[in-house]
């Protein structure tokens, strides 16, 4: 990973561009940071590595949690039956291969050898209990990704059949991640679902060691794992919500490698001795979800002029750093389905007053927007461009805590008329971005369309590669005209550390740390 230094005066033009526009940006505070700078880092043995992240993890049962910030720890600790390189390619890891029986059948060979830190083998049957026990009620996982999956056949010691009552094109995908994680069966029904929690045991390439919640999770190198021991010794992960702390942690040497961060926090550190910063492209998808049953927003008119007045690569310049990829609909481009043909709206500020003045609101209109408050740098800059077409968004922020636990309950209009919201397309396929917010059915839908639902059941029960392409593409042209949301862009991994730190994430930006590295300089 390499540096890249801005010079300030570049730094000041961006934001002062977007404030002309009436955006207000917030600053980080970092008063007092940069006493630190120049710190002698060299007294870290170079085997550690300490990483921090915004969130910590809500339980360490692989099982029961569903976001990025426990599986950035968990997946450490715990392997998946598939895996994807920094290539994005999707690989073998406790599954050598796998293919098609037939439309409601996967079949995985396995890996032999391979054993848990208490040393329990992994085999067929590991591969049975782990998913049948992510797919039990009393287990209550938020997975989502097998949905389709009935049961698992043991076909011999090393071979099984995963069996769904729907076709699932992305079975191996699903099990790259959070769906594949596989626990110890006689461990687990042993000690128990919350002595487990307390002391994971997994086959990864980290044995847990400790966990002082709020302060650290301390993990080891497993030396006998089937694909070599990791290249640090010691890794460990630390919770740091606040920017400011984290990049003082830092500069303090409490830290070697930040991740989560905005690129206007990283963007203040630029050109500190000792600190580098790096970028690599991004899977996670930001947008605005809109309430099409909302008076205002019912009008596919409003919608699209929303789309015609925010101005993406402006946002992304000014606000982003440049750090982001702007998408033409819910479907990022790394994604299986995205079609490269679909333009963009253009940002017709004109056009937008338009289409406002034809649906009724020729001044305009007044809303509310909502965010996370980890979010306030872009909800208010996006409040600013609308704006300039008349349309007051009050910017509403939350608690993360609070925005997540509404984001997901059962009452889709908690976070009201347009909330501000991004998604993790883990599986790389098009499907993980469309699932929870277009069909009626699903959670995070706030869309009625036949049109759109025949859609989502074609790319999702096909394993037809030519008709999920084609379901996908028409797809992405409806969800362009009808506008049931403003689509933002791809953002960035971004990386803050120091220059003795060696790795580079994959789009995803999972953090799989066994190839990563630390030099002394």
């Amino acid at each position: 990973m390499g540096a890249s230094a801005s010079p300030p005066d570049r730094r000041i033009t961006r934001r002062s561009a977007l404030r002309l526009a009436g955006v207000a940006i917030p600053a980080v505070a970092l008063s007092g940071l940069m006493s630190g700078c120049g710190t002698d880092q060299a007294s870290t043995s170079r085997r550690s590595l300490r990483v921090s992240q915004p969130g910590e993890p809500r339980t360490l049962d692989p099982q029961k949690q569903g976001d990025m910030p426990s599986m950035n720890v968990l997946i450490n600790i715990f392997d998946t039956l598939t895996g994807r390189d920094p290539d994005n390619q999707l690989v073998p890891r406790l599954a050598l291969d796998w293919a098609p029986v037939d439309e409601l059948t996967w079949r995985f060979r396995l890996r032999k050898g391979v054993r848990f830190h208490n040393g329990e083998p992994f085999d067929a049957e590991t591969v049975k209990f782990s998913i049948e026990r992510l797919l039990d009620p009393e287990t209550a996982s938020p997975i989502v990704e097998l949905r389709y999956v009935t049961s698992v056949t043991v076909i011999d010691e090393y071979t099984v059949d995963i069996n769904t009552d729907q076709p699932d094109p992305i079975i191996p995908e699903k099990l790259s991640l959070f769906g594949g994680v596989m626990v110890p069966p006689a461990h687990l029904q042993e000690v128990g679902d919350a002595a487990f929690a307390e002391h994971p045991v997994g086959c990864g390439p980290f044995r847990f060691v400790r966990y002082q919640r709020a302060v650290e999770l301390e993990l080891e190198a497993n030396p006998d794992h089937w694909n070599g021991p990791p290249a640090i010794e010691s890794l460990t992960f630390k919770p740091i919500p606040n920017p400011a702390s984290a990049l003082a942690a830092l500069q303090s040497d409490e830290v070697d490698l930040i991740t989560g961060l905005v690129p206007d926090a990283a963007l203040q550190l630029r050109g500190y001795q000792g600190i580098e910063t790096s970028s690599f492209p991004g899977i996670r998808t930001s947008y605005l979800s809109l309430d099409t049953e909302d008076p205002v927003l019912s009008d596919r008119r409003v919608r699209q002029a929303l789309n015609h007045a925010v101005d993406v690569p402006r946002l992304i310049d000014a606000v982003l750093d440049g750090k982001a990829r702007e998408v033409p609909t819910m479907i990022p481009r790394e994604s299986f389905g995205f079609d490269e043909t679909i333009e963009p709206y253009s940002r017709d500020l004109d056009r937008a007053r338009e289409l406002l003045a034809e649906a009724g609101y020729p001044d305009g209109f007044r809303t509310t927007l909502t965010a996370s408050n980890a979010d306030a740098f872009v909800a208010e800059a996006i409040s600013g461009l609308l704006a300039r077409v008349g349309v007051e968004a009050r910017v509403d922020l939350l608690d993360p805590a609070v925005y997540s636990e509404r984001l997901t309950s059962e009452n889709r209009r908690a976070l009201g008329p347009i909330y501000l919201a991004a998604s993790t397309g883990w599986t790389l396929d098009g499907a993980s971005l469309v699932q929870s917010n277009v069909r009626r059915d699903r959670r995070q839908s706030r869309w009625t369309s036949d049109e759109a639902d025949a859609l989502i059941d074609r790319e999702e029960l096909s394993v037809d590669p030519d008709e999920r392409l084609q379901a996908f593409a028409e797809l992405q042209r409806l969800l362009k005209e009808e506008a049931p949301f403003v689509f933002l862009y791809q953002i960035d991994n971004i990386l803050v550390h120091t220059p003795r730190v060696h790795w580079q994430p994959n789009v995803t930006g999972a953090l799989v740390m066994e190839h990563a590295e630390v030099h002394d300089e």
